[in-house]
């Protein structure tokens, strides 16, 4: 279960966002967006729950994403994630681990936007 990072629980519908996706279930993990969700992954959009389906059977379940969160902050309202992760994708030329941070904009406890960029500072950037 991943709902607390060292001692500080994530906000319910992230820490379901990182257990659906660690276990490839895609319609739990469409249940904590909100219907017209915006995800940016790696700078592609999808919008709104038939994109994001698009997204989430191509590039989380048939890669098998894994995704371990290594800490989190709240920003301005905001939820920032970092995390390492892993799966069936070509890491040719990638760091392991893979360093990303996801940055989750809630609203009434749904995921309404996610952004997710690679990691490139090479630090713990979130810890202050």
């Amino acid at each position: 279960m991943v709902s607390h990072i060292r001692g500080s629980f994530l906000p319910p519908s992230v820490a379901e966002f990182f257990e659906a996706t660690n276990e490839g279930d895609l319609s739990r993990l469409l249940g904590v967006f909100a219907p017209d969700s915006i995800v940016n992954d790696q700078l592609q959009q999808w919008r709104g729950l038939g994109q994001l389906r698009e997204w989430a059977e191509k590039d989380v379940i048939a890669q098998q994403l894994s995704l371990r969160p290594t800490y989190w902050i709240r920003h301005y309202g905001h939820c920032v994630v970092a995390a390492h992760a892993d799966g069936n994708f070509d890491k040719r030329g990638l760091p392991d681990p893979l360093r990303v941070l996801l940055y989750f904009t809630l609203v009434k406890g749904k995921i309404a936007q996610l952004i997710v960029l690679r990691d490139r500072s090479g630090t713990s950037s979130l810890e202050l």
